[in-house]
């Protein structure tokens, strides 16, 4: 299957990888590019635990001066692949949420309590789920700290445009809102929304698939927001 694969990179090069070694023909269109920001402070002093929710804040720890004293402490990841890449840069002890954002809290209330100390979120500028509110609703202080921002493309690229206009795609892999978003915005923009109405979007979760619907394409969600699932669910055919 032809497939537009739509993440940042590296990560599109890494799951254009996975899906070629699946027999698929996936098709790098990254949808937002990565900003890392320098000489930003972590906010450690008096932290229990760090939240992590996305790669790219592992990569901005990757070169931070301040990596060996952030990763002796407890990290929350979102889900597997980011718990994964956190054991890599150094952190030992994490614990590994269901994929989203907003299946974290519950899992932070079981495990730790507001009175041993703040949470400290590394990651972007725009988030897709306010943790802040969610668990300061709860009695914990969250201070977020901002590594890199993500823009979104302007243009996709004419061969891709081409592609989608003459129904070369069959799917699109879409694992953020945002890039949903930039995705909807753009198809609209060359005006292919009729000419692409037979693509399947595979979405990481609901909310992703929420950007993409209203224009008349056809939705795959998995039953559990990780890449993995998402993967499978495009090998079932379902």
């Amino acid at each position: 299957m032809r497939l537009l694969v739509t993440r940042p990179e590296p990560d599109a090069t890494r799951e254009a990888d996975t899906l070629l070694a699946l027999g698929h023909e996936p098709v790098r269109a990254p949808l937002l590019e990565i900003e890392f920001l320098e000489d930003v402070p972590l906010n450690l002093d008096g932290a229990q635990a760090i939240v992590i929710t996305s790669r790219n804040a592992l990569r901005a720890l990757g070169t931070h001066p301040e990596r060996e004293r952030v990763v002796a402490l407890p990290l929350f990841a979102v889900g597997e692949a980011t718990a994964w890449a956190a054991r890599q840069l150094g952190f030992t002890e994490v614990t590994i949420g269901p994929g989203t954002g907003a299946g974290l809290p519950p899992l932070i209330c079981r495990e730790v309590h507001p009175d041993n100390g703040p949470l400290v979120h590394i990651g972007a500028e725009k988030v897709a789920f306010d943790l802040k509110s969610a668990l300061e609703d709860s009695g914990f202080e969250l201070r977020r700290v901002i590594l890199y921002r993500s823009h979104a493309v302007e243009s996709l690229n004419e061969a891709v445009v081409d592609d989608l206009k003459h129904g070369d795609i069959a799917g699109v892999m879409l694992l953020s809102p945002r890039t949903a978003r930039a995705f909807a915005r753009l198809v609209q923009r060359y005006g292919l929304v009729t000419q692409a109405k037979g693509l399947v979007c595979y979405c990481l979760s609901k909310a992703i698939a929420e950007a993409v619907v209203p224009l008349g394409f056809a939705a795959r969600v998995p039953q559990y927001a990780r890449e993995e699932d998402l993967i499978a669910l495009l090998e079932s055919g379902a």
